[in-house]
């Protein structure tokens, strides 16, 4: 099936971390020319040796995306070298396992800064060039989180959430310019951020990283942790030229986990 990607730029926030590599693999596979973005100087190593044998072009972008002022300066150099962005992919990073109550107004605020107004700003930054080409997608991955809230995880689910809301009203006011908005939400891929809460929650309990693996995995229909890949086909279907009658959804890549319609 040809997915309609040849030539188009996407732009991959979190692009040097498990989901965010595998992603930009996807997307690269298919023929766009791919920005990836991370903090991580040798996150971005990576994926650019993981996108070394690829065809299209690429660009690895060492970004702090909470840096709001930095916004402008980082697209300007992505859309001189690879062309507007079409297909922007929002990733972001986790906050520390927490309980929703008894934080700091700061802790917050600072996450607040870099998960949800990051993705805002850097949204509405690509989004007249979008419209102004008739065509877009803007797929941002949140958590199951948002469906089932994750015990200790209180800011994670919160501020995902506020994302969810964001997207779903986003759809309906960019639609008719032919831009698409959807929601992913992974279970327990493996990535190194399922395996950061596996052994937090070990450490906590006083238990094996195994033993809580296993737990976990029993707790999913089938079976096993999804792959990154597996998570990186989906949105890269939702950023085709096939899925340009979906929008405004929240599609589950969970291997079943949630429990809930």
């Amino acid at each position: 099936m040809d997915l309609g990607l040849k030539q188009k730029t996407a732009l991959v926030l979190g692009g040097g971390g498990g989901l965010g590599r595998a992603i930009s693999k996807a997307l690269a596979d298919e023929g766009a020319n791919v920005a990836f973005a991370d903090i991580d100087p040798s996150a971005i190593a990576g994926t650019e040796e993981a996108l070394a044998a690829t065809s299209g072009k690429w660009l690895g972008v060492v970004w702090d995306i909470s840096d709001l002022s930095a916004i402008d300066a980082h697209l300007s150099k992505i859309e001189r070298e690879l062309g507007p962005v079409d297909i922007l992919v929002n990733i972001t990073g986790g906050p520390p396992p927490t309980p929703a109550s008894g934080q700091d107004p700061a802790l917050w605020s600072r996450h607040f800064q870099s998960m949800v107004l990051s993705v805002i700003a850097i949204t509405d930054r690509v989004l007249p060039g979008m419209r102004a080409r008739h065509w877009g997608r803007v797929i941002t991955s949140t958590s199951s989180g948002v469906v089932a809230p994750i015990p200790n995880l209180g800011i994670s689910n919160a501020l995902r959430l506020a994302l969810l809301g964001w997207s779903k009203t986003l759809a309906r006011e960019v639609g008719k310019d032919g831009i698409t908005a959807n929601i992913v939400l992974p279970g327990r891929i493996a990535t190194g951020r399922i395996q950061y809460l596996d052994e937090a929650k070990a450490k906590r309990e006083g238990r094996s990283v195994e033993e809580v693996s296993a737990e976990s995995t029993g707790s999913i229909p089938l079976g096993r942790y999804g792959k990154p890949e597996e998570y990186a086909d989906v949105v890269t279907f939702l950023a085709s030229e096939r899925a340009a009658y979906l929008t405004g959804s929240v599609v589950r890549v969970d291997g079943g986990l949630i429990a809930s319609i």
